[in-house]
């Protein structure tokens, strides 16, 4: 795949982050022709390429056949759930197939193939990359990693986001997983900061927003597109970036325990 140079910025190999592309395919493309990654750079995903979009076969082959590096997300959390074990799992497969997993079967035409199971199976939680810390959703505040598992990496939400303390002393943690938007304070399309984390789950696929978002961590610069018209924009990260009010967050967010959910919220 070959991009136009749009917006390159240094000569330096960067680090791009890709938030939930959600099998908005197109999209995808839109805007890796405005980063314009080199095989120099190093592209990651966190997460959540399939589902609710139409094209998730074609997510997944292509960051495959260019082997960018991809986290677990829930989405494929739940696909291997429902269906990588000896049995398929009902309970796991109903939640799937209502959270946008439908979408996925029928781009495969109901049959995913064995090397596509075992990619999702390869997928890491999440990502050291030094002075950042690539996960899909977030970490438990309360218990260090090894005590963690990939239920807390790939779904928690509000103990991780009402954190009044970064986890991690010399690092950022990079999330998707949260629309930024739901918030408070933020508008559609901007990013959200908190204690020790950043997410860029901007919702691609849904109706209030539709913007995908790629973080140039090298030259901190956010590119983003619409998913619902031809828009598309570079932003300075500071200026797409809310600050989160910890008091308005630790308000916003019972202290129920996210895993709790995954009974009732997919």
């Amino acid at each position: 795949m070959f991009f136009k140079k749009i917006g390159k910025q240094t000569q330096e190999p960067r680090r791009i982050i890709i938030g939930d592309v959600h099998g908005s395919f197109q999209t995808l493309l839109r805007l890796l022709n405005r980063v314009a990654p080199d095989s120099e750079d190093e592209v990651y995903f966190l997460g959540d390429l399939i589902d609710r979009g139409e094209q998730s076969l074609e997510v997944v082959d292509f960051v495959i056949k260019n082997n960018y590096q991809c986290l677990l997300g829930n989405h494929e959390y739940m696909l291997l759930k429902a269906l990588a074990g000896k049995e398929v799992s009902e309970r796991w497969l109903n939640g799937w197939i209502e959270s946008g997993g439908a979408a996925t079967l029928l781009s495969y035409n109901n049959n995913i193939p064995a090397d596509h199971i075992n990619w999702f199976q390869s997928l890491p939680a999440y990502l050291d990359l030094g002075d950042i810390w690539l996960v899909h959703a977030g970490v438990h505040p309360e218990y260090p990693l090894e005590q963690q598992t990939n239920e807390q990496f790939c779904w928690i939400r509000n103990e991780f986001h009402a954190m009044t303390q970064p986890y991690f002393k010399d690092k950022l943690i990079i999330t998707g997983h949260t629309l930024t938007f739901t918030f408070p304070d933020v508008k559609p399309g901007q990013l959200a900061r908190g204690s020790g984390w950043l997410d860029i789950e901007t919702g691609v696929y849904h109706p209030q927003s539709g913007w995908l978002t790629a973080l140039d961590w090298t030259n901190q610069l956010v590119y983003q597109v619409q998913s619902q018209n031809k828009n598309c924009r570079t932003i300075p990260l500071e200026k797409a970036v809310v600050n989160l009010d910890l008091d308005k967050i630790s308000r916003y967010f019972s202290r129920e325990s996210s895993s709790k959910l995954l009974n009732i919220e997919w």
